[in-house]
């Protein structure tokens, strides 16, 4: 009986000893999954921040396809204004222009005559001006401030979320929550230019309307036997860029390039300026648009060679562009102010080929007073969902939103231990 009594008192240490053992397990067991949990819906919400920056992202590109096209419609306004003006004055009349160059070009430079008195008001900007100025609104003041406000608070809101998640399965919040790794600062870099102008150019690529608008008519004739090779020129010129600064210009000229000789400077170029417009947020523009300050209304008092040797460096024979419209548009030109390309945020280059991680450690006290110990990571990846047709491997980056969550199975994370009060 002495021996059974004492087997009994051995088995009843050993149940409760058993019992024990088995609430910590479980309680581990619990809390694993818990803090499981909450790193995943950390993770979550890092995902979900990065893709709407990619969302973001993508709209500063829409937005500056936008602009591109207002700027375009802009000098195409101007110039429509401005040939009309000239096409009223017959100065080069309309007739001369078809029998020179066709009757397309003749029709077309008459046509004109439906955009008088439509010239954009550079004090008053126009509507299109208003709308570009939106624009520019909506990517600094709104698109660029949200994203930089999402990235900025990002690690505060994702702690926020693992704690509701724990909150949820400890209501009385007797816990320790400690992110003892996290790459979330160096893994994103604030960028200018870059990334977001190679896209706005493959963006913008897309549209002819955007395309450069140059052409060059020659009369079939000869002019002058001495330069039998040279022709009268019909040069239209036009373009849309994105400049150094960021911001869009647009320019669109024509002229009448009319061959001429005399005996001081041989064969030249007079040109008639027939239609011209620029607009840009720039106080000059670019140095391949020749021109000058101030060109004359008319060369009535003096003529156009000897202004042009006195005043300009054009060369009057060999020159591929329209100089004097070109300073007639600038001289003429509205100002459509813009801040430029917007700042944005992208995956650090040194971090394009690896997720983002972090880990955390959770301490909490149990019934018997033991503290458990349990640590957990998860990672924020960028996959595509369908793979590319070209079955290309895709670059990470904040342009494109395949970023997703999923907590990290390595062994290493999975830490644990009860230590006694």
């Amino acid at each position: 009986m002495v021996l059974g009594l004492l087997l009994m008192g051995v088995m009843a240490l050993a149940m409760v000893r058993y019992f024990g053992v088995g609430q910590v397990v479980g309680a581990r067991a619990g809390q694993t999954h818990a803090l499981d949990a909450a790193a995943y819906s950390g993770a979550l919400v890092q995902a979900r921040a990065f893709n709407l920056s990619a969302f973001i992202n993508r709209a500063h590109v829409g937005h500056q396809v936008a602009m591109a096209h207002l700027v375009t419609l802009g000098s195409w306004a101007l110039f429509g204004g401005h040939e009309a003006e000239r096409l009223l004055q017959g100065n080069p009349p309309a007739y001369l222009i078809a029998m020179m160059f066709g009757p397309s070009h003749g029709t077309a430079y008459a046509a004109a005559a439906m955009a008088a008195g439509k010239t954009l008001d550079a004090q008053a900007w126009g509507t299109l001006a208003r709308h570009y100025a939106a624009h520019d609104r909506v990517v600094h003041d709104t698109l660029q401030q949200a994203q930089s406000r999402v990235i900025g608070t990002l690690a505060q809101t994702r702690e926020a979320a693992m704690r509701q998640v724990l909150d949820a399965g400890y209501p009385d919040k007797n816990y320790n929550l400690e992110i003892i790794e996290d790459d979330l600062g160096s893994y994103l870099s604030f960028n200018r230019g870059g990334a977001l102008v190679q896209l706005v150019a493959q963006a913008t690529a897309h549209f002819q309307f955007l395309d450069p608008r140059d052409d060059t008519a020659r009369n079939p004739w000869m002019v002058n036997p001495r330069c039998p090779h040279l022709r009268h020129e019909l040069r239209r010129r036009g373009r849309t860029r994105l400049t150094p600064q960021g911001t869009w210009e647009s320019t669109d000229t024509q002229s009448y390039h009319a061959l001429r000789s005399n005996k001081w400077i041989g064969c030249y170029y007079r040109e008639y300026a027939m239609g011209w417009g620029w607009i840009s947020g720039l106080e000059s523009p670019s140095a391949d648009m020749p021109h000058v300050q101030d060109p004359p209304d008319n060369f009535s008092a003096q003529d156009f060679w000897k202004w042009a040797q006195t005043s300009t460096d054009w060369n009057l024979l060999s020159g591929l562009t329209n100089p004097l419209a070109n300073s007639y548009a600038v001289a003429s030109r509205p100002v459509w102010t813009a801040r430029g390309l917007p700042g944005y945020y992208d995956v650090n280059g040194v971090n394009s080929s690896r997720p983002s991680r972090f880990a955390v450690r959770m301490r909490r006290a149990l019934s018997t007073g033991q503290i458990m110990h349990t640590q957990s990571a998860a990672e924020t990846f960028f996959q595509r969902p369908v793979a590319r047709s070209d079955q290309r491997q895709e670059q990470q980056s904040l342009f494109n939103p395949y970023w997703q969550a999923r907590v990290v199975t390595s062994p290493a994370w999975r830490f644990f231990r009860a230590e006694a009060p």
